[in-house]
């Protein structure tokens, strides 16, 4: 157990995370050289396409230091802030954390959220100042930041380069030297803890987990403490590039199990295995429950491929524990799923992920928080979705949940992010300069108004420099109406939104504005509304397609070309009453792009 050491790495998004892991891993000879490529540890088609990490990933390396042997195991961390919940639960499993800060930009805000959950799991933190290589490189100002956040010595921050692989040999030995090795007694009864898990479609569920007490032999009687259920451990083994078999682990060790589960539902992230025989006392604590802030809800395309989807959903949710789900109905979508995500990156990607590895189309529609309403008999209902909120004579109050937003940017775009943030109903809480020309401010700010384009329009109006990190504060009470959207007098529930009253006039506009661009004409008329309650705020027609049934009368009465209009005129009536309304799949999408 002394020569164990679990680190992860905490950084930003493109402060060379990734690339540094690289340097690594071919320092210590862990990849054969033809089987290496860049960004190595981010598997996923999409991680490579977008350069940023969806998944934690966890290997383990051996380095020989002083002529010991040691096993180092990183367990990798995405940086944005949409997959924080995925950071929680590397940190859970580590004794340390490599700090990388970007030489360049200095520090972000995602940086300082994530340093201090470390901090509060007691990591040692070893701060690394990457890309000194670049011409633009602020090594002594950026020094300067990481010595105010962290409170270290200016000669404890490394120097370093993930793309020319300078101070790497520093950081191995520092990691080494500075992080200490697991707390746990291999005689203790066992206690592991799940981090992460996957799904194989030969071998069933396998469970990657970090041994805090105890030995852990292939073939033991295991039991997950939370959800009860006991199995055979068929295979046990170490996270290499590949899966490394091991007939017995011990304290410390971090692994994976394979024990034929094939149900998704019994392997929950963050329960605790032990053994059967001698189990441990209690489970591992501090580990929290995921609280996803931003809802939507995913359809099938094909009403037929609704237990297709649930399944997909299913086996997602083993490998990204931070999304939750329930079956749910619409008139307008019939049978589908209300998906809790952590912000609106996460289900992009949810989608992207279902259509590129399960190969389902989905429809999602309109993203939106969860609010409480208190009615006039006393009662207190959560509502996810539009179309569960009572009747408007039943309601005494709405309450939203607000958040405590920071950001973290250049002194020269303060004035435009203030107005952003001051139009998207935030109270501003604090300015601090962290250095000359960087200020974090502090703003509370209603969560549904971050959940459009926020973050967006944060990144134009700052070039991009602008970092962005938030945590949940409280419900408040809030003036929201709902903005229903009806075709010829039909409600779309799927188009249903809850918005500030304030802001409801000018987006039911917009949305009928954009909603006659994309729905193709028909034979008869399409009246597009937008309502609150029985008051229609806005309204656009799509023409009907006309023939020039006039067209064979040359001359002659005026009454024989009015007898002909009055006919199609009865007939478009009529063809009104039966015919439906398609609404196109990319009018869901229009209403997300609103700008």
């Amino acid at each position: 157990m002394h020569n164990i050491r679990n680190f992860c790495i905490i950084a930003h998004i493109d402060h060379g995370k990734s690339t540094l892991a690289d340097r690594l891993l071919e320092k210590t000879r862990t990849i054969p050289e033809r089987e290496f490529q860049d960004q190595v540890l981010d598997n996923m088609d999409l991680e490579r396409e977008r350069g940023i990490t969806i998944k934690s990933h966890a290997i383990q390396m051996e380095y020989e230091f002083e002529g010991k042997k040691y096993n180092l195991n990183l367990i990798d961390t995405p940086g944005h802030v949409d997959f924080s919940y995925e950071v929680s639960r590397s940190i859970a499993a580590c004794e340390g954390a490599l700090l990388v800060i970007d030489a360049t930009q200095g520090i972000q805000a995602q940086t300082i959220s994530n340093l201090y959950m470390a901090i509060d799991h007691n990591l040692e933190i070893i701060p690394v100042l990457n890309k000194m290589d670049m011409a633009n490189a602020m090594p002594e100002e950026v020094k300067d930041q990481i010595v105010d956040l962290v409170g270290c010595e200016r000669q404890d921050i490394i120097e370093a380069s993930a793309r020319t692989g300078m101070g790497v040999d520093r950081i191995l030995s520092e990691i080494v030297n500075r992080i200490p090795p697991p707390a746990g007694s291999p005689e203790a009864p066992l206690q592991a803890l799940i981090f992460d898990s996957i799904f194989n479609p030969f071998r069933g569920i396998i469970a990657y987990f970090k041994i805090v007490n105890g030995t852990i032999r292939k073939g033991d009687r295991v039991k997950f403490v939370n959800t009860g259920h006991e199995y055979n451990a068929e295979e046990i083994g170490v996270l290499k590039l590949k899966q490394d078999p091991r007939e017995e682990m011990f304290a410390g060790d971090v692994g994976y199990i394979i024990s034929g589960i094939k149900d998704s539902a019994e392997v929950k992230v963050g329960d605790t295995i032990t053994s059967v025989k001698n189990p441990c006392e209690k489970a591992i604590s501090g580990f929290e429950d995921v609280k996803p802030m931003v809802f939507a809800g995913l359809y099938p395309v094909d009403a037929d491929d609704y237990e297709d989807l649930r399944s997909s959903i299913e086996r997602l949710q083993l490998n990204d524990a931070s999304l939750t789900f329930v079956p749910e109905s619409s008139a307008a979508l019939g049978f589908g799923f209300r998906c809790g995500f952590l912000g609106l990156l996460h289900m992009e990607i949810i989608q992207e992920r279902l259509d590129r590895e399960f190969n389902m189309d989905v429809i999602t529609t309109v993203p939106n928080v969860s609010f409480k309403v208190f009615t006039t008999k006393g009662e207190e209902i959560d509502v996810h979705n539009p179309s569960g909120m009572p009747p408007l004579n039943n309601i005494e109050r709405i309450e939203e949940p607000y958040i405590i937003a920071q950001v973290i940017t250049l002194a020269e775009y303060v004035g435009q992010i203030m107005k952003l943030c001051i139009d998207k109903r935030g109270t501003l809480k604090n300015q601090v300069y962290l250095t000359r020309d960087r200020v974090e401010v502090t703003f509370e700010m209603p969560l549904s108004e971050i959940v459009f384009d926020f973050y967006d329009k944060l990144k134009s109006i700052s070039r991009g420099y602008a970092s962005f990190d938030y945590y949940y504060a409280a419900y408040q009470k809030a003036d929201l109406v709902r903005l229903d959207i009806l075709l010829n007098g039909e409600m779309v529930d799927a188009l249903s939104t809850l918005i500030y009253r304030g802001h409801a006039y000018d987006f039911g506009r917009r949305m009928c504005v954009k909603l006659k661009e994309l729905i193709p004409r028909q034979q008869f008329d399409i009246a597009i509304q937008a309502a609150i309650g029985a008051k229609i705020i806005s309204r656009e027609t799509v023409k009907a397609v006309r023939k020039d049934v006039t067209a064979k009368c040359y001359g002659g009465d005026i009454t024989r070309k009015r007898k002909l209009l009055e006919k199609q005129k009865k007939g478009k009536k009529r063809m009104r009453q039966i015919g439906n309304v398609e609404v196109p799949q990319q009018a869901f999408l229009a209403v997300l792009k609103l700008d």
